[in-house]
């Protein structure tokens, strides 16, 4: 008996896996009037909203990322307390580009209807002196919602999400040096 023609098949979408929900920014953004460097996520993560705090997912390698390049030993911003001890010891500053939007679980990709925040609260409060987004939907939001009003243009940095494999550990300390580079050209003389 011959066998049938191989066709491909798709698994069928499952709509109810993660549908788009409306999801409010609820994490108050890190800075003080010393932070000179500015660094934008897109939006908390389920995971980062559930431990109220930035890049809250164990596999997101944010903070792993800030040790390496802050020379701090491995698991010293573990808590959220020490990783806001760090951000305001190093003049960082830290939020989101957005306020609100519809999003599927923690897929930028899937980010529709997007407000941004005031970022204005940090620049008018902070000597900022660059900006940095993390992952290429946050640069994207930022330069079509924020930049205009910020009036300044904002570096793009690779993201340090778990979704990111093809870059190692290594290759995302090295890529983020330029947040050292601009914290040593802004700082006071």
């Amino acid at each position: 008996m011959p066998k049938e023609p191989h066709t491909a098949r798709h698994a069928p979408v499952d709509s109810c896996a993660h549908p788009p929900a409306l999801v409010t920014h609820a994490i108050e953004p890190v800075y003080d009037e010393c932070s000179r460097v500015l660094v934008l996520g897109t939006m908390p993560s389920p995971k980062s909203r559930e431990v109220g705090f930035f890049y809250g997912h164990p596999q997101n390698r944010f903070w792993r990322v800030m040790e390496a390049l802050f020379d701090l030993e491995d698991h010293a911003l573990t808590d959220n307390d020490a990783r806001r001890a760090f951000l305001l010891r190093e003049h960082i500053a830290l939020w989101d580009v957005l306020a609100s939007c519809e999003m599927s679980g923690a897929s930028d990709a899937s980010i529709r209807n997007a407000r941004p925040n005031d970022l204005r609260r940090i620049l008018d409060a902070a000597p900022i002196a660059a900006i940095f987004t993390t992952g290429a939907k946050a640069a994207q939001l930022y330069r079509r919602s924020c930049e205009e009003d910020c009036g300044m243009t904002a570096t793009p940095l690779p993201s340090t999400s778990p979704a990111n494999a093809r870059m190692r550990l290594p290759d995302l300390v090295e890529a983020y040096r330029p947040i050292l580079d601009a914290l040593a050209l802004s700082a006071p003389r």
